[in-house]
């Protein structure tokens, strides 16, 4: 699962009258049509002269195709018709696609798989402060950080992806013990949720015409860390090489997941 990067995803919505909560009418207006990506709204230029104009992003091709058809020359919610198009400029589109977000992977999966047509569990989350050869120094204490490995199951498709990422922040140089218990349980959640969407880029959704869902897994996106077992990766300590520049992602929210009874 990675952000929309084609054209064929995007709409270009113009007519728009400024009001307020503008992106949350565009939201609610196209939204009935397929998840959306990202919605957003601006003032023209002023050689464009006065109103609004927005970039409305869908996951499916499908979906914007059906989108545009049915709303350009609307009304939707607004006194003026609209005017909607598919985007047909490659030009300004990024080519190296970001990953979603743990929470934008979730809300993927639950609208196309349902709420109950996957899970996740933690099957280590692991404290690394101090591993690679750092130094305290006086008066500082060294960044929190944590690793976790996380594996997302798709029961019906049979398939099973893991994930694993490296999270940390700077603890400051205070010693009280609240603050750092804050900053461990904000760097375990980020580090979880980067899992999971490290999981998720495993994960290919092939929407059909007939609205069925296809799940293929993207052996493309196969890391070293897929071949070890349970056990060697709950004694995974040796996290030199990993970083967060290698987990290219949107901005991650904090989120909680579930941990590994077992």
């Amino acid at each position: 699962l990675r952000a929309p990067a084609g054209s064929a995803q995007t709409l270009l919505v113009w007519g728009l009258e400024p009001e307020p909560g503008l992106e949350h009418s565009l939201f609610s207006a196209f939204s009935r049509f397929g998840p959306l990506h990202s919605v957003r709204a601006r003032r023209n230029a002023a050689v464009a002269g006065p109103g609004c104009c927005a970039v409305i992003k869908f996951y499916s091709a499908g979906d914007a195709s059906r989108a545009q058809r049915a709303c350009d020359g609307q009304r939707l919610f607004q006194k003026s018709p609209l005017k909607v198009c598919v985007c047909t400029k490659q030009k300004g589109f990024q080519q190296n696609v970001l990953a979603l977000s743990s929470n934008k992977c979730r809300e993927l999966a639950n609208h196309y798989l349902g709420f109950n047509g996957w899970s996740s569990r933690i099957i280590t989350l692991q404290n690394v402060s101090g591993f690679g050869g750092e130094n305290e120094e006086l008066g500082r204490t060294l960044p929190v950080k944590y690793v976790c490995a996380v594996e997302v199951t798709l029961p019906k498709h049979g398939v099973r992806t893991r994930g694993v990422a490296l999270a940390e922040a700077d603890a400051g140089s205070s010693a009280d013990s609240l603050e750092l218990l804050a900053a461990a349980s904000r760097v375990q959640k980020l580090a979880a949720g980067r899992a999971l969407a490290n999981a998720f880029q495993k994960i290919l959704l092939v929407v059909l015409e007939n609205g069925k869902v296809a799940v293929e897994y993207n052996s493309s996106q196969e890391e070293p860390t897929d071949c070890l077992t349970e056990e060697e990766l709950k004694g995974l300590v040796q996290v030199n090489e990993l970083s967060l520049e290698q987990f290219d992602l949107e901005e991650e929210v904090l989120s909680d997941l579930s941990f590994d009874d077992e």
